[in-house]
């Protein structure tokens, strides 16, 4: 009868661990491949122009390509006095069916628009951020939908500044 020898398969702890290492590695460099991909795609549509806007007007026009009309059916939250203008928190919802994107702009600020979202369809049309404030400013909601802008806006006293304020 012939056995055959197989050959010695112990390893020592120090192998198994730069394997697991080795493995772990490369699984979140394929991770770290994709998401630039994926960055890399999106950042095609981006709307760079939009954001070096310095009024409402401009960055409407850059980012839409049209103007607002002022809605009950856009909800802006946002405190009347806030503290600080580095981290004034904000939120914005709708009701309109259809929303596709939501903007939100500090006409006070540098730069006019301080967010931009789209909505995927079927999801809820809400979205909240903290937003710098360089003073006290009317904060401007925009929302897309079917094909049309609609706006809220409120002001917001700034009691300390944000913007290098």
């Amino acid at each position: 009868m012939f056995i055959a020898k197989l050959p010695d398969l112990r390893t020592s702890r120090r192998s198994l661990l730069k394997g697991a290492a080795l493995a772990t590695v490369f699984g979140a460099s394929l991770n770290v491949m994709r998401s630039v991909a994926a960055f890399a795609a999106d950042a095609a549509g981006w709307p760079a122009d939009a954001f070096k806007q310095k009024n409402e007007a401009d960055a409407l026009k850059a980012l839409y390509g049209k103007s607002a009309e002022a809605s009950d059916k856009v909800k802006l939250d946002a405190p009347e006095i806030a503290e600080n203008g580095a981290v004034v928190p904000i939120s914005v919802s709708s009701t309109l069916p259809k929303v596709t994107a939501i903007s939100v702009l500090v006409l006070e600020n540098p730069y006019a628009l301080a967010a931009s979202y789209k909505i995927p369809e079927g999801t809820l049309p809400s979205v909240s951020n903290r937003l710098k404030m360089a003073k006290t400013s009317k904060v401007v909601a925009i929302v897309e939908a079917d094909g049309k802008l609609y706006s809220a806006t409120k002001e917001v006293k700034v009691t300390v500044g944000g913007c290098g304020g």
